[in-house]
């Protein structure tokens, strides 16, 4: 029988992270004196920190970048720490596919330190085999890298591996990876995510025979 492989983006498809988000760049805002909205923040919401520093702040030079991202990612993993606010859905769907068989994987652009404390914090670390974060990747989605990189975590090619994933940007990167794409509703709207293989309102729309069939569907397209 062959393996198939899934890889799950971690904000807004593993945990429900836009608030906290968006809580922690308020807070960093403040104490640098140069509030922001939230429909600025908005704006920026999915893309890497190296990015958005400079489209909320207006600094471009790398140590004020990366100064003002690793403060950032500390007011996140504090309001999250004790209470992880997880997808409804996401553990009973990664238990499943865990005992049917898959090779599992988390594709995130994220810190190392979010993802751990996500994954922990859930109580899920010991069904990945691999977790691909900003420490393993140099670009960001809608390059493919992380997935590419993800489903060699995983000893797969990619066209047998799944990608569960939220933005438009993260579909752009499954499909360019030769991985199949499904996309959850939540933090984008429907018709933004139609490139996707399969696009679903909730986690509790997939199986692992749904996922084999998307993957399968989608080397034969």
């Amino acid at each position: 029988m062959m393996t198939y492989g899934l890889i799950f983006d971690m904000d807004g498809v593993l945990v429900d992270s836009a608030e906290p988000h968006w809580q922690s760049w308020r807070q960093l805002a403040e104490e640098i004196g140069r509030p922001i909205t939230r429909p600025q923040f908005q704006a920026t919401f999915g893309r890497q920190n190296q990015d958005v520093v400079p489209a909320l702040f207006g600094h471009d030079d790398a140590q004020t970048i990366r100064r003002f991202s690793d403060r950032k990612e500390e007011l996140y993993r504090d309001l999250i720490r004790h209470a992880v606010p997880a997808v409804d859905g996401a553990v009973e769907l990664i238990r499943a596919c865990h005992a049917a068989g898959f090779r599992l994987a988390v594709g995130s652009s994220g810190p190392p330190e979010n993802v751990e404390l996500v994954v922990q914090g859930m109580g899920i670390g010991r069904y990945f085999q691999t977790l691909i974060t900003a420490r393993e990747v140099t670009r960001g989605k809608p390059d493919p890298q992380v997935f590419q990189r993800a489903a060699g975590g995983l000893a797969l090619p990619c066209g047998q591996c799944a990608v569960v994933e939220d933005a438009a940007a993260g579909v752009e990167a499954a499909l360019a990876a030769g991985c199949a794409a499904i996309a959850l509703v939540g933090t984008h709207p429907a018709d933004s995510l139609n490139r996707a293989h399969r696009v679903v309102t909730s986690l509790r729309e997939l199986s692992p025979e749904a996922i084999e069939t998307v993957i399968q569907q989608a080397a034969t397209a």
